[in-house]
């Protein structure tokens, strides 16, 4: 992928991003001009004159990664790692018995409760991404199931319930087949 077709913006990337900046600082030092450096790095050239600009201001460390684009986190790493022990902990520690799911809401009174920080959801939302978490829906199945009985059904029976291909010649669904006549 080239530069400009714009990609992600994770912690891999800004270091492959910023390693094509210090590439093209090298270049810039050995004379070469912005549209040399935008052909051989193969980024436009807007950016290729950007980097220019900001090398003869400021040197290889004005081309540096600023790390993330907007405001740092309201949660720090060592925040997370105390908020991950209490949700390991399940939702009955933090006194919700009548279900065992972690949702945002909950999340959210949580670190509340341990911080005294108010967030919205979607600060929750990051801060379980950060954590590795992911959204999960339960799966919804009877007590009673019998697998054992399930599968012995789809082994032995299912097969004798479903249904078999026609014998003949293909149908259609055209109306002026000469074979729906």
């Amino acid at each position: 992928m080239r530069y400009g077709d714009g990609g992600g913006v994770d912690q891999a990337e800004r270091g492959r991003r910023e390693r094509v900046r210090q590439r093209a600082a090298v270049l810039f030092a050995q004379g070469r001009s912005a549209l040399e450096v935008a052909g051989l790095l193969e980024v436009s050239t807007k950016s290729a004159y950007q980097w220019r600009r900001a090398w003869t201001a400021g040197g290889v460390d004005a081309l540096a990664s600023r790390g993330p684009a907007g405001p740092d986190p309201k949660l720090s790493d060592a925040q997370l790692a105390r908020l991950k022990q209490h949700l390991e902990q399940g939702p009955a520690a933090a006194g919700y018995g009548e279900d065992q799911r972690w949702t945002l809401v909950r999340i959210v009174a949580l670190i509340a409760a341990v911080f005294g920080i108010r967030v919205g959801v979607s600060t929750a939302w990051e801060a379980m991404r950060r954590l590795g978490w992911t959204s999960q829906l339960p799966s919804y199945r009877a007590i009673e199931r019998d697998e054992a009985a399930i599968a012995h059904w789809r082994r032995y029976q299912w097969p004798a319930v479903k249904e078999s291909p026609h014998d003949g010649p293909p149908g259609s669904v055209s109306p002026t087949n000469a074979a729906r006549r």
